[in-house]
């Protein structure tokens, strides 16, 4: 089991959108997150400097193969189409990178 951690900008003036989008996430992403290993999935929002902090368990054995087949899924991309635009994508994240990694750099179980 991994845990991820990653960061990502929220528009203020999409805030209300963001969280009504996400109190109701479509049934067949929330499959699809499951499907491709995720668990304990949790995206916290830091105001006011508008931060969308993401973790979750990846209990998988192929991190990069499981996201690329959550990035085929037609419906997937669908919800994506509309959360990304309530995004903003820090400048200091990696090439190829929407939301930012974070390394962990402590645990306590």
């Amino acid at each position: 089991m991994q845990r991820k951690g990653m960061v990502i900008g929220l528009n203020a003036e999409k805030i209300a959108e963001y969280k009504r989008l996400h109190a109701a996430v479509w049934p067949e992403v929330l499959s699809m997150i499951s499907a491709c290993h995720i668990k304990h999935y949790s995206i916290f929002l830091k105001e006011p400097e508008n931060l969308l902090f993401s973790f979750f368990e990846y209990h998988g054995h192929d991190f990069d193969a499981d996201m690329a087949k959550m990035a085929a899924d037609p419906k997937t991309q669908d919800w994506w189409a509309v959360c990304m635009p309530c995004q903003a994508p820090l400048s200091t994240r990696k090439e190829g990178e929407w939301w930012a990694e974070m390394e962990e750099v402590f645990y306590h179980a």
